[in-house]
């Protein structure tokens, strides 16, 4: 049976966890989100989440954008590469609904995976 929790295994912790992505990621993005991947060591992906204050003032906001965020991580982490995934929230991220943003982030899962298998060819 396929376990959909959302373990501390999943998560991005630490500062270093996090400045390893920022190096030197793949990048897929709109004009709301970014996610930047790199690969890990493990056999599971990893989340790390930068939702910045500057774009969603009330914390309220700021932890819908989480919550939504890593359930629909949650539900596709089967799918995913072992990577590890921040996504950034940028201008406009408050506007979307809890519908548009899922699919905006299973558009930018697929686009993230599509750039690593061609860097995975060359």
């Amino acid at each position: 049976m396929v376990n959909y929790s959302y373990s501390r295994e999943l998560r991005l912790l630490t500062p270093a966890n996090f400045q390893k992505v920022f190096k030197n990621p793949l990048r897929a993005g709109s004009p709301q989100l970014t996610i930047l991947a790199c690969p890990n060591d493990l056999d599971h992906p990893r989340l790390g989440l930068v939702i910045p204050k500057k774009q969603l003032k009330l914390a309220v906001d700021r932890n819908q954008v989480k919550r939504v965020i890593r359930d629909n991580f949650r539900l596709k982490q089967h799918n995913l590469q072992s990577l590890d995934y921040v996504i950034i929230a940028k201008g406009g991220i408050g506007k979307l609904t809890n519908d548009e943003l899922n699919k905006l982030t299973n558009k930018l899962w697929k686009k993230i995976a599509r750039r690593y298998k061609e860097q995975q060819q060359r």
